[in-house]
This record gives structure tokens, C-alpha cells and sequence, in this order.
């Protein structure tokens, strides 16, 4: 059904690329052309913006059922056609792209002085590929937002990065490109036996269970990368490092959510008995991540690494979520997802506020930042206490949901998680005091500028909406509720109709 009566969904995901193509039609100086495409590329993100809105508005949350459908014949003789739709699951994920896209343009206002006009018309390259990706109800349009979305962003490292970008850059491509492989190899194999890739078709084909397992570890390899979860979470750190700011933001607040995206979207419902076999993997893999990553980030020296390895634990905070299999555990997972697509986007500003300024991301570099820096310091504090999980702020709620879900299942693996918020407590307030409290010992951060108007509107939104999250988390939980009871329901079905057919 489309609650908008016109095709929205596909405004949304392709209004930047007209954007884009503005962008690259412009001509004159230098200076003409990057002062065009700044406010070009803003103009643009803040419109897709506005329309994503309708989706808030006007979606139904009650209903489990996919919105905003829009289809249209591709390839019919192979069974691939232009299928478009949002439900609980995506929705507030497109809306946490189109939200973020126009802060991070406007943190990158002053900080990118080479090479604008290409910046921007990738950035909205990027906005397109990651509404596409949360939006898509065709396996093979997925797959093609799904792996697009790796060129503009090596492209941001790879250009826009600091000393070692293209390292990083081809790191972090090759690491994300091969782990997809596997998954094409599924997809087909999907699309050969059930002979179509339209995903709501393939949730009514069930899969045998012999190739469950398989096709389990195909998704797997493709979505750990992403998420990322341990051991394969190595690309991340240094991604992070050479990115500039508001490609750190947008690594951190929308990409990270594409693995556990595909999770929830694919292998829960399509593979229920391989998914609840191998939970004891995920969680293992999952308590050790958040574990490990905790212990390494208190031994970090430099921010953005300290944030890196941050994300690490917190994502694995959501795939012990997933994997409960219950309505705790998997609204506690999404709202985990979006809070941190939020808070660590923030941190990640905080850093760049800093840096913009001294040009040094090293901790001990710092140190009595908030005397200087009075209106910053408070803004760096209330982020990171929204990122230890602070209640009343973003991160607790969805945190205590998942803990809650994981005591359901196992005890120690909510021991795990539990953990993990200790350690976060640890190794922010650890970062906080370094860098904002003692004394001013270097002369050159004494003529340090607090905050500028830019920067306080584009932390504004993002601390307004930290503030929402925490104080009234029933306004995005609501969004979750229908479709993860639908989730966990035909989960449950699944199950004990494999045990069912097991006994007999």
C-alpha cells in the first residue's frame, strides 16, 4: 500500500543523484563552484529530508506489512523486478541516512577545501545507495545499493583522508567486497530454487534445512564484515582514523547498521533453523567482541580509534540482541542501532571540532579543553554520557532491552553485554578526563575558539533528538513492535514446525 499516493520511496532514494547532477553542471571559479555545490548538496540533503518525513508521518504502525510499496516489471523472465518498500524494521533506518546526510555536509562546510564539488556529489551518491539499501524489497536491488554504497565511501576515505587513506581505503573496500561474494553465491542460489528474488515471495519459501547452514555462513561472511563483528572488525579502526569527520559520522551512524540490517532482514526470516542453531556462535563471537574491543579502546591513544573500537563493543551489543529471538532482545537491538547511529555520529563531530582546530587527534595532546572551551566541553560531555548509557539519554534504553532479552535466553550472555557497559563507562569517562579536565599545559590551546554557530546547529539536532530517544523511547519503539512480533512469531512458527516435522 502507498500512504503517500506517489511514488516516495523512489523520490527519496534518487532526489540526491539530481542533486549530483546539478552539482557537476556547475562552472566558473574554483571559489563559484565550491560555494554551489556546499550549498547545492545542503539545499538537496535537507529536501530528502523533509519528504522522508511524510514516511514518519504517515506510516501505520500497527501494521506488520510493508508501506510505501512501489513495484515495477524488470526482469520478469528471470523473476527480478524494481521493488520498493519500507516497514517497522527500515523505516526509521531511512530516515537516520536522510537526517544525518545534511548534518554531515554542513560539519564538512569548512573542513574540505580541495576537491568540493566532488565531495558533495559523492556524498549524495552515498545518500542514494543507503536509502536504496534500507528501502529495496528485490535480493538483487539490494545486492546492488548493498555493494554500491562501498564506492563513494572509499572514494571519501580514499581522497578526502588523512596520511594513510589509501591503505585504509582499499582495506576497508577489499574487507567489506569479498565477505559479499559468498552472499551473491546465496542469492543465487535462492533465486534458482525458489525462482524469484522479490523478498516477501522468498519469506513464504522455505528453505531446506540442509542448505540453511550454508546459506547461513554465505550471509554471515557478508554482514559480520559490515557490522563489524570479531574477528573480522579490523578494517574499522583504521576506516575511522584516515576518514574525514563527516565520513567517520556517516561510517558510523548508517553503514554499521547495514550488517545487522541484513540480520534481522534475511537471515532471521528466511533461515530460522540455521539462525537459532548457531545463536551460541554469534553470542560467543558477539561477548568476546564487546569484551575485547572495551579492553583495547581504554588502551587507545588516539580518539577517533578509541570511538572506533567503541562501535565494535556497542554493535555487539546488537547481534547479542538478534539473536534472542525475542520481542526484548530485538527492539532493544534496533533502538540500539539508532541510538548509536546518533551518539557515536556526535562523538565523532566532537573529535572533528578539535581537530579542526589543533590538528591532532592524540589524547595527550590535550587537556583542559573544557576551561577553554566551555559551551564544547558541555557538548562533549553530554554525548558521552549518552554513550556510556546514562539513563535518560539514548543508549540505556535500548542496552537495558537487550540485557533484558539476553537474560531470557542465557544469564552469562547478559553478564557479557552487562559487561560491555561497564567497560564503555570505563573507557569514555577515561577519554572525557584526559581530554577536557587538568590543566592547560600547552600554550597553543589557551587561544582555542569555543563553538561556532555552525557547529552548535549541527550538534542541536543531534542532542535534541539524544534527549527524545532517552526521555520518550516509546515514540521509536512503537515503530519496532508489529513487525518485530511478526518476526518473532513466524520464528517461533518455523521452529516448531521443523520440530514437528522432526518427531514425525
Amino acid at each position: 500500500m502507498n500512504a503517500a499516493g506517489f511514488p516516495l520511496l523512489s523520490l527519496i532514494t534518487f532526489l540526491p543523484l539530481a542533486g549530483a547532477a546539478i552539482i557537476m553542471s556547475v562552472r566558473g571559479d574554483e571559489a563559484v563552484v565550491a560555494r554551489n555545490a556546499r550549498w547545492t548538496a545542503l539545499w538537496t540533503s535537507l529536501i530528502v529530508f523533509l519528504l522522508s518525513l511524510i514516511l514518519w508521518a504517515r506510516f501505520d504502525q500497527s501494521s506488520a506489512a510493508f508501506q510505501f510499496v512501489e513495484k515495477v516489471s524488470w526482469l520478469p523472465e528471470f523473476g527480478v523486478g524494481y521493488h520498493m518498500g519500507v516497514d517497522g524494521i527500515s523505516v526509521l533506518f531511512v530516515l537516520l541516512s536522510t537526517a544525518l546526510t545534511p548534518i554531515c555536509i554542513l560539519a564538512s562546510w569548512e573542513a574540505i577545501e580541495t576537491r568540493v564539488r566532488e565531495y558533495m556529489v559523492a556524498f549524495l551518491i552515498l545518500e542514494t545507495m543507503m536509502v536504496g539499501m534500507f528501502a529495496a524489497l528485490d535480493f538483487i536491488v539490494f545486492y546492488v545499493f548493498f555493494e554500491a554504497v562501498l564506492i563513494p565511501m572509499f572514494l571519501i576515505i580514499g581522497v578526502w583522508g588523512g596520511a594513510r587513506r589509501v591503505y585504509a581505503a582499499f582495506k576497508f573496500f577489499l574487507y567489506t567486497l569479498l565477505g559479499s561474494v559468498l552472499m551473491l553465491l546465496a542469492i543465487l542460489y535462492l533465486w534458482y530454487n525458489a525462482g524469484t528474488t522479490d523478498i516477501p515471495q522468498l519469506f513464504e519459501y522455505q528453505v531446506p534445512r540442509a542448505a540453511q547452514t550454508w546459506i547461513f555462513f554465505a550471509f554471515l561472511a557478508s554482514f559480520a564484515v559490515k557490522v563489524p563483528m570479531w574477528p573480522v572488525h579490523t578494517w574499522l579502526p583504521d576506516a575511522h582514523v584516515e576518514a574525514p569527520t563527516a565520513g567517520s559520522v556517516i561510517l558510523a551512524g548508517v553503514l554499521l547498521k547495514m550488517g545487522a540490517y541484513g540480520f534481522l532482514r534475511f537471515t532471521l526470516p528466511l533461515l530460522p533453523e540455521a539462525s537459532a542453531a548457531f545463536a551460541p556462535l554469534i553470542f560467543v563471537l558477539s561477548v568476546v567482541a564487546v569484551v575485547y574491543t572495551s579492553l583495547v579502546a581504554l588502551a587507545q591513544e588516539d580518539m577517533k580509534k578509541l570511538i572506533a573500537y567503541s562501535s565494535v563493543a556497542h554493535m555487539g551489543i546488537v547481534t547479542i540482541g538478534i539473536f534472542t529471538f525475542n520481542q526484548q532482545g530485538l527492539a532493544g537491538a534496533l533502538f540500539t542501532m539508532l541510538a548509536h547511529g546518533v551518539v557515536s555520529g556526535a562523538l565523532f563531530l566532537c573529535v572533528g571540532v578539535l581537530y579542526d582546530r589543533v590538528h591532532s587527534r592524540e589524547i595527550q595532546r590535550y587537556g583542559g579543553v573544557a576551561a577553554i572551551m566551555p559551551s564544547y566541553g558541555l557538548v562533549f560531555l553530554f554525548f558521552t554520557m549518552a554513550s556510556v548509557g546514562l539513563p535518560g539519554l539514548a543508549n540505556f534504553v535500548g542496552e537495558f532491552l537487550v540485557i533484558v532479552g539476553a537474560w531470557r535466553v542465557n544469564p552469562w550472555v547478559a553478564f557479557g553485554a552487562a559487561l560491555g557497559m561497564i567497560l564503555g563507562a570505563a573507557y569514555m569517562l577515561y577519554l572525557y578526563r584526559r581530554v577536557s579536565f587538568g590543566k592547560v599545559t600547552r600554550e597553543d590551546l589557551r587561544a582555542l575558539l569555543d563553538l561556532r554557530p555552525r557547529e552548535y546547529a549541527v550538534f542541536a539536532p543531534l542532542i535534541l533528538l539524544t534527549l527524545w530517544m532517552g526521555v520518550y523511547p516509546q515514540s521509536f519503539l512503537s515503530f519496532f513492535e508489529a513487525s518485530v512480533a511478526n518476526l518473532v512469531a513466524r520464528h517461533e512458527a518455523a521452529l516448531g514446525a521443523a520440530r514437528l516435522a522432526g518427531i514425525q
